[in-house]
């Protein structure tokens, strides 16, 4: 029997491996599980990702994908003589005002790099793509700071259930840069 050509197949994984994760959580994540998902055997799941850090790598890079997107979209933080502070306020807003299970999915995703070791690469992805963005309208060490202030105010509100406040991290936010810098 000849082979099937399926071009699409290792996305197709991918996209399953980021539902299981979004209705199972990460434990629920397998080659198993990603090949069932995406209705594939089970053999396609480890010929495209021989391990299963190999699939959080690749699952994780395209959720992080959704914060980079909600960052282009906005250009809040392109406009040079913008107030730096609330243009971020609203990139976050914007982010965590969307899909509320992707951007759930891309932390899940971005704290078991705690003790997956493959995945702390792509983890810093986000705040390294970030931070340089931010260098452009303000200093390296501010800029390190407001993604670490950023990082904390969306974990907190996925932890906590309760809304975003746009207005609180504007004000904390603005505390971080120093005058005349945003």
């Amino acid at each position: 029997m000849a082979r099937r050509h399926d071009p699409e197949r290792r996305q197709r994984i991918i996209d399953a491996a980021i539902r299981v994760v979004g209705e199972k959580g990460l434990a629920g994540l397998s080659h198993r599980s990603a090949a069932a998902e995406a209705d594939v055997p089970l053999g396609s799941t480890t010929y495209h990702f021989k391990s299963l850090d190999e699939l959080m790598v690749a699952a994780l890079r395209q959720a992080s994908e959704g914060f980079a997107k909600a960052v282009a979209a906005n250009g809040a933080l392109d406009d040079p003589g913008g107030d730096l502070a609330a243009g971020l306020a609203r990139v976050l807003g914007d982010w965590l005002g969307g899909d509320r299970t992707g951007v759930e999915l891309e932390y899940e995703l971005y704290l078991a790099a705690l003790r997956r070791p493959a995945l702390r690469p792509v983890a810093a992805e986000w705040a390294d793509d970030l931070a340089e963005r931010l260098a452009h309208r303000t200093d390296p060490v501010t800029a390190r700071a407001l993604v670490a202030l950023a990082d904390g105010i969306c974990l907190q509100v996925l932890l906590t259930g309760a809304p975003y406040d746009e207005g609180y991290a504007r004000e904390v936010l603005g505390r971080v840069i120093p005058t005349g810098r945003g």
